[in-house]
């Protein structure tokens, strides 16, 4: 979804408010063509105004960039797309997205341009293609090229971790070493473990998670915890089938976790959590783990406080059924209302390029291609890209039909309402999302 990334809260400190419309152009480029880029306004998006550059020192083709705060971005962006408006020539959109905007004509089909280019699919990791490009899923029809990978990931205060104090204490707690989490129990015994204790004279607290309710961020959260426990959203074999999947008795188990989770380990006030609060948290020095997006993590280690040697980063870990985590990250596309249209094809025919996406992971993007992702040196070449790569290889995504935001709407409520203001059961929260999930479904047409 990212998301990611998504319909999301304020996602980073370092908000790129200068790259409004017609930032990044020169008097000399203005006499010629140039294109909008429509993306979300976070460090991602510096790192892409920095390597665009290089296209238009090579095609001669200006760019202007349109950032929006991830509070605003989905509505900016949704409302541009549906007044069928020619701002964006590109647009870096949510994956979630993609069935709408496919759908209703928004985004240019690429097939033929791929074909023409010699652009292929398989040169790019399979998960992002279905996430950030398909529609329908599974099928070879393309309206993205895959950009931003991202999912969630976690990091941790390693430095807490070898204190002697507390792999003594913890030891004799648990009777083993302290040590990065392989399982979701483990993940919940350290966050257990911190919560409250003293650390150089300062309280501290376990965790830090997803529990948001405006946009998507406790959907984000419990999804990490859900497909870990076997939760499905329909029959691979009979779509929207969702009964028993949904709502299965594992499925409600995961749920379960991750209200305790809420409920014992993390710090006050942390009701309405999302990426924003997530990184507050832990620069901070409140918490000894953090649930967010991998797109912060450069950001992270490189903070003078808690990142370099204190901070460490891991996968989701494993629950009773499954090891998965929730899909971030947006492909780009070419808006079909654009009167530059040849030019934006131009920029994914260059985006696309080998060393242009090698470049793309050194400036912090986070690339898709299969030639940067499995080249024998990437997972040594940042502190966290050995666990991005696994992380990739074990996504999974929210729905992405026309009708997401309804989904996703019916979700949000229905998990905040269990998890975090006690209504009700996990078992009766999951059988009421099918329910509505149903009705959404039955509305459009489906049949399951």
């Amino acid at each position: 979804m990212q998301r990611t990334m998504k319909t999301l809260v304020v996602a980073c400190g370092a908000v790129a408010a200068a790259f409004g419309v017609g930032a990044g152009t020169t008097p000399a480029q203005a006499q010629g063509k140039t294109i909008t880029l429509c993306w979300a306004a976070w460090d991602p998006a510096n790192a892409l105004v920095e390597l665009s550059k290089d296209f238009t020192a090579k095609s001669g083709i200006g760019m202007k960039f349109e950032f929006v705060p991830w509070t605003n971005y989905a509505d900016r962006f949704l409302n541009e797309l549906n007044s069928h408006g020619s701002l964006c020539d590109l647009i870096i959109g949510d994956s979630q997205w993609i069935g709408g905007a496919a759908e209703n004509g928004q985004y240019v089909k690429l097939n033929d341009f791929f074909k023409k280019e010699g652009i292929s699919m398989d040169d790019y990791m399979p998960a992002t293609v279905i996430g950030y490009s398909e529609w329908p899923k599974n099928t070879p029809n393309y309206w993205a090229l895959p950009a931003m990978g991202d999912a969630v990931g976690w990091t941790y205060r390693k430095d807490w971790f070898a204190r002697p104090d507390v792999q003594k204490d913890f030891k004799a707690k648990y009777g083993r070493d302290i040590g990065v989490p392989k399982t979701l129990d483990e993940l919940r015994d350290i966050a257990q473990f911190f919560q409250g204790r003293d650390i150089d004279g300062k309280k501290v607290y376990g965790a830090s998670i997803y529990t948001e309710r405006g946009s998507e961020g406790i959907t984000m959260g419990v999804s990490n915890y859900l497909y870990d426990y076997g939760f499905k959203y329909d029959d691979p074999k009979k779509p929207y089938a969702m009964d028993g999947l949904v709502n299965s008795a594992s499925a409600v188990k995961g749920l379960e976790a991750y209200k305790e989770l809420y409920k014992c380990c993390t710090p006050p006030g942390a009701s309405n959590s999302y990426m924003s609060e997530g990184l507050d948290a832990f620069k901070s020095g409140q918490v000894a783990l953090q649930m967010n997006f991998f797109a912060f993590f450069p950001g992270l280690h490189k903070d003078p406080n808690v990142g370099g040697d204190k901070i460490g980063f891991f996968v989701n870990p494993a629950g009773p059924a499954a090891q998965a985590t929730q899909l971030g990250g947006q492909g780009i596309s070419v808006v079909s209302y654009s009167k530059n249209q040849p030019e934006a094809l131009q920029y994914i025919k260059w985006f696309s390029g080998g060393d242009v996406q090698k470049k793309w992971w050194a400036l912090g993007g986070y690339s898709c291609a299969k030639s940067v992702l499995n080249d024998p040196s990437f997972p040594t070449s940042a502190p966290f890209a050995k666990e991005f790569l696994q992380s990739m290889g074990m996504v999974v995504d929210f729905w992405a039909e026309p009708s997401y935001a309804q989904l996703l709407q019916a979700e949000q409520k229905r998990v905040h309402d269990y998890v975090v203001a006690d209504k009700g059961t996990a078992q009766e929260a999951l059988d009421g999302l099918v329910k509505d999930w149903k009705a959404i479904f039955k509305e459009e047409g489906k049949k399951f």
